[in-house]
């Protein structure tokens, strides 16, 4: 009987919040089995936040000594992001039941338990080709992107801190924009949040700038068009903070970064923008939740697929679009 499962997924944040759902669904399941997280530091907040799981372990730790769950050696590791070292060590850590997919061929020495699961070609969501890994434990059933949303279980969110809960404005919809994606995913630029910022009324809304303090200064032209229009909250929060934020705010705009996919996660209107290429384009990356919005090109392109800062596709999304969508919401919302 399995008593305690590691899940493996130690890359970025946006691609753990759509793995914490297969938490959610083995508890459901095996209510009583005790689940382990393998990830990154930088992602622990994330991952701490979920109350399906029961212990976070740094990647760095897994490599170097005895890992345990619930103080007991863990049962079954899932290679969700597959890694040859995490393979290498979880065979050599003698986890009973390794699970990875037929695609990896070091997982063929290193797994007992092969997937067959090629996420390339896929029309399936990420969220949703995770979940297919659960059929190790004869989990089979076919999830909706709406029941995937009900289980993430991010709800063990720090309190909002007093200097941060005095900036949001409650008579406004409050809005983070979150304009850079530290290369990890195609941008609308700069030149169209500045048209969005001038185009929404500053009577309804209450706009914030989010980003790391490395990014400040490539928002420096925002920050100098939009003068007082928007609140400068770059590098000003640690991850916890800004998990807070987010789930104090209304909502919040990005490209496919990892914030987008929290403010999803906290059932907040999470609108994102994408290109139509595929794998990176929303069918296979888009927010899930019960307020997520996505804004991409109906078409079909490969155009910049070596080029990411050429994506003529994202940045001709067109700022009033975002505006009428941000102005049903808002007034939703506030009624």
């Amino acid at each position: 009987m399995i008593q305690s499962i590691l899940i493996s997924r130690a890359d970025s944040i946006g691609d753990v919040i759509l793995t914490l759902p297969m938490a959610g669904v083995l508890k459901k399941y095996f209510p009583n089995v005790k689940i382990g997280f393998i990830g990154r530091a930088y992602t622990k907040p994330v991952i701490e936040a979920c109350i399906h799981v029961n212990e976070f372990i740094d990647v760095e730790d897994f490599y170097k000594q005895d890992v345990l769950v619930d103080g007991k050696r863990p049962d079954a590791i899932i290679h969700v992001f597959p890694l040859r070292a995490i393979a290498k060590r979880a065979h050599k850590l003698k986890i009973p039941l390794r699970i990875g997919t037929t695609n990896r061929l070091y997982h063929w020495t290193t797994c007992n338990k092969l997937i067959k699961l090629s996420r390339k070609n896929s029309p399936l969501h990420e969220s949703q080709l995770n979940l297919k890994l659960l059929s190790a434990f004869g989990i089979k059933e076919e999830f909706t992107l709406n029941q995937v949303a009900s289980y993430y279980g991010l709800t063990k969110i720090a309190t909002i801190s007093d200097n941060l809960f005095q900036l949001i404005d409650k008579a406004k919809f409050n809005l983070i924009i979150h304009p850079k994606s530290q290369g990890s995913a195609r941008e609308w630029g700069l030149d169209n949040f500045i048209t969005l910022i001038k185009l929404l009324d500053k009577n309804k809304y209450k706009i914030f700038i989010s980003g790391t303090s490395k990014e400040r200064v490539l928002l420096s032209p925002l920050f100098e068009e939009a003068g007082n229009l928007v609140t400068d909250i770059t590098g000003k929060m640690n991850l916890n903070q800004f998990i807070s934020f987010i789930n104090n705010a209304d909502g919040l705009l990005a490209n496919s970064t990892g914030p987008l996919h929290i403010a999803a996660a906290l059932g907040k209107h999470a609108l994102g923008l994408f290109p139509p290429m595929r794998p990176i384009h929303p069918g296979r990356w888009s927010p899930v939740g019960s307020h997520a919005h996505t804004f991409v090109l109906n078409k079909q392109c490969d155009d910049c697929r070596n080029k990411p800062e050429a994506c003529s596709c994202i940045h001709s999304i067109q700022a009033i679009e975002i505006k009428n969508k941000l102005d049903d919401i808002s007034y939703s919302v506030h009624q």
